[in-house]
């Protein structure tokens, strides 16, 4: 996939609004309708799907980004990536595409545990999703969206958010670092013990 900023015509810090607004212009220009019996029906056709896929994308990135879903990536989008087009297709939920451009890796960076991990979460894998996760925060600490990733998996697995703090006297929503760590170490403990 092409740079989705690019295909839309936008700076990666255009607002919401611009985005929106870039979109609309390029869906009224390629649209359909505009083409019927035109010899350039096919063309309008493919630019119209990577007009699509390109909002849909940066869409999707900056609501998952905000919203700390677990399924998606931050706003951290990197045009130069060398994994550009991994994310693209995870994000497509096309990830035996993904899985074949991964495994074709011979290093395996932080990134590679991530977007690896990323491809076992969107399939419901979450041991599998959990040790390539720790194993990227664990190359690169600092990097908020792998911890992100991390940390939302294992609430969504029941590890965080009221999974063990049950003295909060609350909703159960109450979440401490004591939950999350000890969500970890369980997913830890797991993981050494199936392999």
């Amino acid at each position: 996939m092409k740079d989705p900023y690019e295909v839309l015509g936008v700076s990666p810090n255009a607002s919401e609004s611009e985005i929106k607004s870039a979109y609309r212009n390029l869906a009224k220009k390629y649209h359909p309708d505009n083409y019927t019996d035109s010899p350039l029906a096919d063309v309008a056709e493919e630019k119209m799907k990577e007009v699509n896929e390109a909002y849909d994308y940066i869409m999707n990135s900056r609501k998952s980004g905000s919203a700390g879903t677990g399924g998606g990536f931050n706003n951290s989008y990197n045009p130069n990536s060398r994994y550009m087009n991994v994310r693209s297709l995870i994000q497509q939920n096309r990830l035996d595409e993904a899985e074949r451009i991964l495994d074709a890796e011979t290093e395996h960076s932080a990134e590679w545990y991530f977007l690896r991990g990323m491809c076992y979460f969107r399939r419901g894998w979450a041991q599998q999703a959990a040790q390539h996760f720790q194993r990227a925060c664990q190359m690169e600490p600092n990097n908020m969206e792998y911890r992100q990733a991390l940390n939302n998996m294992t609430r969504q697995q029941g590890f965080g958010y009221g999974g063990y703090n049950t003295n909060t006297g609350g909703t159960g929503a109450e979440c401490g670092v004591c939950d999350i760590c000890a969500g970890v170490m369980c997913l830890d403990c797991l993981c050494r013990g199936c392999c």
